[in-house]
């Protein structure tokens, strides 16, 4: 009796591997489904909560283009802007001080939103991060930040923030 027990728990336990698996490559095959499976599950997990809150909870602003979705361990980059650095990463003062801005603006957005919403793009940068765009309460937060001056559009390449002189170029 244990082991009919133990053999049908392992089966269950199979069959739900191989369901997972294949999923995984159903959606892999298709980044556009993948982009709409990652952005439907956030959709939905937000929808069972109050008016703001447990999205935003689950999701770290590591800086101003860069957050990670804590439940799903995803690390996502924002595709279309780029912001300034932050820490020993910034090539001067000004640079650092106003990642720090967008970063903390990331933070305030995100901490206020009713949804948000990760909208993957199917591709992946070369440090492992999810290219995606990131809506806001409908408002895409690459758009934000450029509109208050705390990013720029990504232009394909890492541009300089600090002239010569350790001023932020314009």
């Amino acid at each position: 009796m244990a082991n009919s027990r133990t053999l049908s728990a392992g089966l269950a336990a199979l069959s739900l591997i191989l369901a997972a698996s294949l999923s995984y490559v159903f959606l892999s095959a298709d980044p556009g489904a993948l982009a709409e499976a990652q952005t439907t599950q956030l959709i939905r997990a937000e929808s069972n909560t109050q008016s703001s809150g447990v999205v935003a909870g689950r999701i770290r602003v590591v800086d101003g283009d860069t957050i990670e979705d804590m439940s799903s361990d995803i690390v996502y980059r924002l595709v279309n802007i780029d912001t300034p650095e932050t820490g020993p990463r910034a090539h001067c003062t000004a640079e650092r001080e106003l990642g720090n801005r967008a970063t903390q603006a990331v933070r305030t957005l995100i901490s206020e939103a009713q949804r948000v919403e990760l909208n993957a793009t199917g591709r992946i940068d070369r440090y492992g991060r999810t290219i995606a765009f990131v809506v806001i309460d409908g408002r895409d937060m690459g758009e934000t930040l450029m509109a208050e001056g705390l990013a720029r559009p990504w232009r394909g390449r890492r541009e300089p923030w600090c002239d010569a002189e350790g001023n932020l170029i314009p």
